[in-house]
């Protein structure tokens, strides 16, 4: 579904860098892939992007939009307090912001960070174990994770800190009664590595629901994961799959591009 007409959009394709206008349209279409897969959250959840050649500019989605209405245009750049520094008709969610800013603000190599609240992964991180060793995805995502735990809505700048320890140089984290986040140097990375996390945590919910006894993998399997996932995706990590899921969303609404 495209967005509705009614929505203020003004191009702003020659307005910003042709790098920046890159980063736009990727992380525009990875908050339609995140709709079309069910993983948003009315307009609660969010998802950034450093823009290229500052380390403190970075796009977010407009604060009331839902995800399938966001597009390259109407996302917002912010600096690193969350500031606009560019004009448009759109806020953000200044709660949603403190996540993100305490991520960005420490993690240079975090190119584009995701956060969401998926019924499944809150549901895993409200399990006292987290996540469990007991699939491939798991593994995945067990190579490089850490826990924060809750703190109430992320609205105050002391949570930073607690989050900012946390998450030190991992690529997952499990905000413990909340939800989910990653991290990637590039909006396809981070997209790969939230996909493993999300998937993971909908096979753990789903494997629990009969009570049948859970097999582990063992743990020097997990330990050798780095290695293995170079080999698989040729060390383009989510590169590999982001063409494809370029191509899908064209044949279905290109509208992103806007």
């Amino acid at each position: 579904m495209k967005p509705s007409t009614s929505l203020p959009v003004a191009n702003v394709k020659e307005s910003v860098s042709q790098e920046e206008w890159q980063t736009r349209v990727d992380l525009a279409a990875l908050y339609r892939l995140f709709s079309n897969y069910g993983w948003d959250d009315l307009v609660f959840t969010h998802i950034t992007a450093r823009v290229p050649g500052s380390d403190n500019h970075f796009l977010i989605n407009p604060y009331g939009l839902l995800f399938d209405e966001v597009c390259a245009s109407n996302l917002v750049k912010v600096d690193i307090e969350g500031n606009k520094v560019m004009d448009g008709p759109y806020d953000i969610n200044p709660a949603g912001y403190v996540v993100h800013s305490s991520v960005h603000e420490v993690r240079h190599d975090a190119g584009c960070v995701i956060h969401l609240h998926t019924k499944a992964g809150i549901a895993v991180s409200a399990q006292k174990q987290g996540l469990l060793p007991i699939s491939q995805q798991a593994t995945l995502a067990l190579a490089s994770i850490a826990y924060h735990d809750y703190e109430g809505i992320a609205v105050d700048e002391d949570e930073k800190l607690t989050l900012q320890r946390d998450i030190g140089d991992k690529r997952h984290l499990i905000l413990r009664n909340h939800g989910t986040l990653c991290t990637g140097e590039t909006v396809a990375d981070a997209f790969m590595a939230m996909y493993n996390l999300e998937t993971a945590c909908q096979i753990q919910v789903a494997a629990q629901g009969n009570g049948a006894e859970l097999i582990s993998v063992n743990e020097e399997i997990i330990n050798d994961t780095g290695r293995t996932i170079q080999l698989v995706t040729k060390g383009q990590m989510g590169g590999l799959a982001w063409p494809a899921l370029i191509r899908r969303l064209d044949r279905t609404d290109p509208s992103y591009k806007e």
